[in-house]
């Protein structure tokens, strides 16, 4: 058989290793615009902020790994169009413009995503960038190299780490986003003031409410970012990460597609045309909290996507599980992870939901250090099922969200996770986890009301 795979970032590479490790004699075509496979763009940040010094460390494969398993690995090659009823290919080397042929018997589509670029003037501007690939994160550190002044366009997961990046590289950065507050998708406007007290704290300028309309020259071999409040922020280079967009032109018209332009995939990862399979940030993925589908472009989502997809081609087996769109960060020694959904949006999905904060030591007092907990729940009123959770600490409190996360995956209530069994050793907690008393503070504000 003959499985061709078009992208190979973290869905395709996972899916070429799963079939070329389970079934060995397949014939593996990859398809790959870039000239690398398998990139964490997720590392940037660390790799900006000089904490990783080499980039090339964030590949996990490579075209010659994928080659010595037996695929074959053609970069540098754009597939201009899929025939799902010839079952064919066109194909454009990009080094030479030459246009070729090709067939599969089973095709896996792991396009990923694309920076979203908002409909605004002044985009051709040459110190204007994105943040996405090796080449965006090398260009990226070269440039501010000479870059005092440094302006971030967008508030969420990658523009909050890079300003966090460049400010440790002692740079000037001002934030500029539409919202009242940073990782709004992500977490309560609580938790964003506390990180946004420790930017401020680091010399960080956060221009909140503002939306930017354009960017124009200024005049000294920079850029003027322009807003719609009548503000203009001067800068040495600025960075457009408003969010993503699936990359599913190729399919337009030939698969079902959502209204956001993801690929419709059922369970086993398979599309509308059963020889066809999908994964990565081009779908959506099943989001467990709301029991609906959802784009979450994460790197966990592709790898467990392009795994099932993987598997899949020789005959549906594997179904998925879903997500919790389960994510943290560490910004200036803060961890911070979340799970699920929170109260504000599990409203704005119809969910008669509520949802409780509290504050505590991780570990007892009597021990020579504790450090606090900031952490909410968020469960739905009457069912008590759980639907997601926040944590912020000083404190590694990563895990936290993955306990949390498998309880949403199991439809556990607030009564479950109050007092399910949890270690208790004084050098990593109290006799009842924090956890534990997080869902213990929801249950009393839950039977408060009968």
């Amino acid at each position: 058989m003959k499985v061709v795979i078009v992208g190979c970032t973290h869905a395709g590479t996972i899916a070429a290793t799963q079939i070329l490790n389970a079934h060995p004699d397949t014939e593996v075509v990859i398809y790959e615009r870039n000239d690398s496979v398998s990139f964490l763009s997720c590392g940037i940040a660390v790799y900006l902020s000089g904490e990783v010094g080499d980039p090339d460390a964030m590949f996990y494969s490579s075209p010659q790994q994928l080659e010595k398993m037996g695929a074959t690995v053609k970069v540098k090659h754009n597939v201009l169009s899929v025939d799902p009823t010839t079952k064919t290919l066109e194909i454009e080397d990009q080094e030479t413009g030459k246009l070729t042929a090709d067939y599969y018997d089973k095709l896996i589509i792991t396009t990923g995503s694309w920076p979203v670029i908002p409909p605004v003037s002044g985009l051709e501007n040459n110190n204007l960038y994105l943040c996405k690939t090796y080449y965006h994160a090398k260009k990226l550190f070269n440039v501010a190299k000479e870059s005092k002044r440094i302006v971030v366009v967008g508030g969420g997961y990658i523009g909050v780490e890079l300003v966090e990046a460049y400010l440790r590289q002692g740079r000037e950065v001002t934030l500029i986003n539409s919202s009242d507050q940073m990782l709004l998708k992500y977490f309560d406007k609580q938790y964003s003031d506390r990180i946004g007290r420790v930017f401020k704290d680091h010399n960080a300028h956060l221009a909140l409410r503002q939306r930017v309309t354009g960017f124009k020259d200024n005049g000294n071999g920079g850029v003027s970012v322009l807003t719609n409040n009548g503000k203009i922020y001067d800068a040495d280079m600025a960075v457009l990460c408003v969010g993503f967009r699936p990359n599913s032109d190729l399919v337009q018209g030939k698969l079902e597609l959502h209204p956001d332009g993801t690929i419709k995939t059922n369970a086993y990862m398979q599309t509308s045309d059963p020889d066809i399979y999908a994964g990565g940030d081009v779908t959506s993925v099943h989001f467990n909290p709301t029991n609906t589908d959802r784009y979450v472009p994460l790197a966990t989502n592709a790898v467990r996507q392009g795994t099932i997809a993987g598997v899949n081609v020789f005959g549906n087996k594997m179904k998925y599980m879903g997500t919790q769109s389960t994510t943290g960060l560490h910004l200036f020694g803060n961890t911070m992870v979340c799970t699920g959904l929170t109260l504000r949006k599990a409203k704005e999905f119809g969910i008669d939901a509520d949802s409780v904060t509290i504050e505590d030591n991780y570990r007892p007092e009597f021990m020579p250090t504790t450090t606090p907990v900031f952490m909410t729940l968020v469960w739905e009123k009457g069912t008590r099922r759980i639907l997601g959770a926040q944590f912020m600490s000083k404190h590694d409190v990563s895990q936290s969200a993955n306990l949390v996360s498998v309880c949403i995956q199991n439809r556990n209530s607030i009564d479950f996770l109050a007092y399910v069994d949890t270690l208790f050793q004084p050098n990593f907690d109290r006799p009842f986890n924090y956890v534990n008393l997080l869902a213990q503070a929801a249950v009393e504000k839950e039977d408060k009301k009968k």
